[in-house]
């Protein structure tokens, strides 16, 4: 007799509660294979493809394209057993961790099924689809749509809209080939939200209040919001900053890539120089564990680095940065950013860094106090590096300046192994042949 699993919405990464379906990957009565991608989901912080633990027959799915479900939900049930089509995976045996908080060493308890109001309630499948109701993407209030697809990719450029009763047939996308972008859904609500002209009697008073345009705290913004509201209330940080003479390090950058070989890349220096000055100052590459009351010194550098995407701002996390090389880390730092510029990093990619690099000068900025990446213990911001006015070997001159921060967990460590690392770091930047001392 065949036994019919549920498969539920996996724990997709750290700090994640909750996912977007954006597409089905298979139907009711299909055959997967164990580890066979089903569903297309957005969460907070990347798209991903959830693969199912087992093989068997889809008997049914919950949740429609567009709908929002809490970790933990039904997402579909598969029959597995004797009487179920075996696939080439087997059939009941699950495959262990596939992603983050989830097991199939055995079929999950029974639990009352969690309905999303986006959806108007999760039916099991096969069911009648309301007759009014198109497919895939759930209806925009507004007029009556003409036919025709939407240019829309972004599910969270669709919930934008939906949230504020905004028609997106309505729009011309200024993306590729008409596609709608965010910018187009905000540019539209605020032109919807301009007060109109009133006319009024010179005695008549003028109320300050108006509608302002609502944003869900949700999606990218909602887990930065989240993450960056607990460092501040459980991390005491303080911050360090120093000025250093860059010249140097931009002259031996140029004469690396003008040798033929891939080029390197600034970030990667810079990322170089970090690993360096934590091997002698450990203590920066760690985290407090607040139930044991002790600090955790970590043995490997995951390097994460701050990268602002048209989703919002994302850390990807560089693995055992400590063991490569600036040509290794210039060709991770490339892969990861036109990931993350795609939306296609995994939560892997995106958790378990020790330490980040923040270069915030590519906005144009010179300094800032860079608020830690929870719950690592330190971050370093560098600015832009510009020509400015330098005492050099006893005379002035023009440099090429850079302002460098660290941002600190004061429990982990106190002032003066910070300012080592810093000035460590500042000196490597001044002198990179400082750094080859440590090799």
């Amino acid at each position: 007799m065949a036994q019919v699993l549920e498969f539920k919405l996996p724990d997709l990464g750290e700090g994640l509660t909750e996912a977007e379906i954006v597409r089905w990957l298979v139907q009711v009565g299909d055959v997967v294979a164990v580890d066979q991608p089903v569903v297309e989901v957005e969460t907070a912080k990347a798209m991903v493809e959830v693969p199912c633990p087992y093989g068997g027959v889809v008997t049914a799915r919950f949740g429609e394209e567009g709908t929002e479900l809490p970790v933990g939900a039904p997402l579909l049930t598969v029959a597995v057993g004797p009487e179920a089509p075996r696939t080439a995976g087997g059939d009941a045996e699950g495959s262990g961790n596939v992603l983050v908080g989830y097991g199939t060493s055995e079929a999950p308890t029974r639990r009352r099924r969690v309905r999303s109001a986006a959806a108007n309630g999760q039916v099991r499948e096969p069911a009648p689809a309301p007759p009014a109701q198109p497919a895939p993407a759930p209806p925009a209030p507004g007029p009556a749509p003409a036919e025709g697809p939407v240019p829309v990719i972004s599910p969270l450029v669709r919930r934008l809209a939906r949230d504020n009763g905004l028609d997106l047939r309505q729009l011309s996308g200024s993306g590729p080939d008409g596609l709608i972008l965010r910018a187009d859904v905000e540019g539209a609500l605020r032109a919807k939200a301009a007060p109109a002209p009133v006319t009024e009697e010179p005695a008549a008073r003028v109320s300050p209040v108006r509608n302002g345009i609502r944003t869900p705290l949700q999606g990218v913004r909602g887990a930065v919001a989240d993450k960056l509201s607990r460092s501040r209330r459980e991390i005491p940080d303080a911050t360090c900053w120093v000025d250093a003479d860059a010249t140097e390090l931009m002259r031996a950058r140029s004469a690396m890539n003008a040798a033929g070989a891939p080029k390197i890349s600034l970030l990667a220096l810079l990322a170089r120089i970090c690993t360096a000055a934590l091997a002698r100052h450990p203590e920066l590459n760690s985290y407090v564990d607040t139930e044991a009351r002790e600090v955790v010194q970590l043995d490997q550098v995951h390097l994460g680095f701050a990268a602002q995407t048209e989703r919002g701002l994302v850390v990807p996390v560089v693995r055992d940065a400590h063991a490569r090389d600036a040509e290794s880390l210039t060709a991770e730092f490339a892969r990861l950013t036109e990931a993350a510029r795609t939306g296609t990093l995994t939560p892997g990619e995106l958790t378990g860094g020790t330490f980040t690099l923040n270069n915030y000068g590519v906005f144009g900025v010179d300094g800032s106090t860079p608020i830690i990446n929870h719950p690592e213990a330190a971050m370093l911001g560098v600015g832009r590096i510009v020509p400015k006015p330098w005492v050099h070997e006893g005379e002035l001159a023009v440099r090429q300046v850079v302002q460098l921060s660290l941002t600190f967990d004061h429990r982990v460590c106190d002032g003066g192994t910070a300012g080592g690392f810093l000035r460590y770091v500042a000196d490597c930047v001044e002198q990179p042949a400082v750094l080859l001392r440590t090799l």
